[in-house]
């Protein structure tokens, strides 16, 4: 197993830390006004793994009961959110924006369209900024992260219970 195969990711404090060995090819944009509300945002992106594909390598996920068919996964400390866990299969859908490397992971279809925001489409039209480019023009210094890096080592990373042995 080389570190490019292992796919990693956790929460922003890094109390929480995962790792699976397959690139999921099963990468959604949900739109539905639940996963707005669990993310705080206009949608939530969502990498399907089965659940004997994650390994948790640092600390455990918080759970919340969401509705009747699913619970979402969070770090209870800095309250990234983290997965959404269906009932039916026990399939483990991580948020895209938690990988260490979120650009290897396109979504390929989109759910909840009916509330999907009108503006949405309208985003890559938008007149855009870097983040040091904003913070130069507001005068502000540049930002000190305390944030967890978006790594691991291998080291770090065990297989999953049927990669074992």
């Amino acid at each position: 197993m080389t570190e490019r195969n292992v796919l990693t990711g956790g929460c922003q404090c890094g109390r929480v830390r995962y790792a699976t060995s397959v690139l999921p090819d099963d990468v959604s944009v949900c739109h539905c006004r639940m996963c707005q509300k669990a993310v705080g945002g206009p949608f939530i992106a969502l990498a399907l793994v089965h659940s004997d594909q994650i390994t948790w390598t640092r600390g455990k996920p918080a759970s919340f009961r969401s509705s009747g068919i699913a619970t979402r996964l969070y770090c209870a400390d800095c309250g990234t959110p983290l997965a959404y866990v269906g009932d039916e299969k026990g399939d483990v859908e991580l948020t895209t924006g938690s990988f260490d490397e979120p650009g290897r992971l396109a979504p390929t279809r989109s759910t909840g369209d009916e509330s999907r925001l009108r503006w949405i489409d309208k985003l890559p039209s938008l007149p855009g900024k870097t983040t040091p480019q904003l913070h130069a023009a507001r005068k502000q210094p540049p930002i000190k992260s305390f944030q967890h890096p978006d790594h691991d080592t291998l080291a770090d990373w065990k297989p999953p219970r049927d990669q074992a042995g």
